[in-house]
């Protein structure tokens, strides 16, 4: 009999949180669903895999004795699997195989892919009865979980918000499968959150609750803006006589336009800095990054005769204080 490695499965470490472990479950379940692949035995052996995996991974009493059973698989091997006076795998919790076996149902309608079977030697051996938060049964012709019946499929999409309507929140009305929804984010959205709309996704074919419907957020690039975190990045453009006298500039935020002092003496590439200008924190009012300005000297055009003639005596004034600029 094979040893599982449920966390190498799931791509998590040992000490992983559950909601880590849900996530990386969620991804891998999505990746290598039947539905997705049909007719793909690789992918729905996959599935199954990642689906004991989490099934002993996401329960505590089952993790806790996994973790037991880890240190001491060599001993169990070298028993002969359980045979008498070897090891006894009942420590363990399991109840050995023929057992019902148990799996969650938080995400995916798994009745109807296993048919009431599926999970490994290995799983049957060591949890096979230990039980778990929804039995696979039948009744009446309907699959159901103990008393619930068969949840439907999640579902997976994209929404795409500009800049302007990460920071400020907005209203979206989307088509999903004829259904038109409203979906409102706050602000503060940032590219790769995930909003969940509970009960919107797939159908149960056994009449039990809809799945739900996931939607990642993508933030389309800005042509002012860079983002970078909760921090915006931006160039402006500054006159020559501003930079070296110093002075203010009027510019735009995405909460609108605020005044820039720059200092005396500026240079293309300086960055200054105006506090709770950036984006703000999803989830914590009053709370906002910062935006980094870069500046860009602008050199004056067409310039008149007077202009030229006054450049002509700066440019003699700042030879006489600092040499004839030789050797520059």
């Amino acid at each position: 009999m094979e040893y599982k490695d449920y966390y190498k499965t799931l791509g998590v470490s040992k000490n992983a949180a559950g909601n880590d472990i849900k996530k990386a479950y969620r991804k891998l379940a999505v990746k290598y669903h039947p539905d997705r692949n049909p007719d793909n035995k690789s992918a729905e052996d996959k599935f199954k895999e990642v689906t004991e995996a989490y099934e002993v991974l996401i329960d505590p009493e089952k993790r806790k004795k996994y973790d037991q059973l880890g240190s001491n698989w060599k001993q169990y091997e070298h028993a002969g699997a359980g045979q008498r006076g070897g090891f006894d795998p009942s420590q363990f919790g399991g109840a050995g195989r023929g057992g019902h076996y148990h799996y969650e149902t938080e995400f995916e309608d798994f009745g109807d892919i296993f048919g009431g079977g599926g999970f490994s030697e290995f799983f049957n051996t060591f949890f096979g009865g230990m039980g778990g938060r929804h039995r696979a049964g039948a009744r009446g012709g309907e699959r159901v979980y103990g008393e619930r019946k068969i949840k439907g499929q999640d579902m997976m999409a994209e929404m795409k918000l500009s800049l302007y309507e990460a920071y400020h929140g907005t209203t979206r009305i989307v088509d999903v499968d004829g259904e038109k929804l409203r979906i409102t984010t706050k602000p503060g959205a940032y590219d790769g959150q995930e909003l969940r709309i509970k009960g919107k996704g797939g159908k149960s074919a056994a009449g039990g609750e809809r799945g739900d419907i996931y939607i990642k957020v993508r933030i389309l690039p800005d042509e002012k803006y860079s983002p970078d975190g909760q921090n915006l990045n931006r160039e402006v453009p500054v006159d020559l006589y501003t930079a070296l006298l110093g002075g203010r500039i009027r510019i735009d935020t995405l909460a609108g336009k605020v005044n820039l002092t720059v200092p005396k003496n500026s240079r293309s590439g300086n960055r200054l800095r105006l506090r709770g200008k950036g984006m703000p924190v999803h989830g914590q009012e009053g709370v906002y990054g910062d935006m980094f300005v870069r500046l860009r000297v602008v050199l004056p055009e067409d310039l008149t005769e007077e202009e030229v003639e006054l450049f002509k005596k700066l440019r003699e004034i700042h030879r006489r204080k600092h040499g004839n600029g030789r050797g520059i």
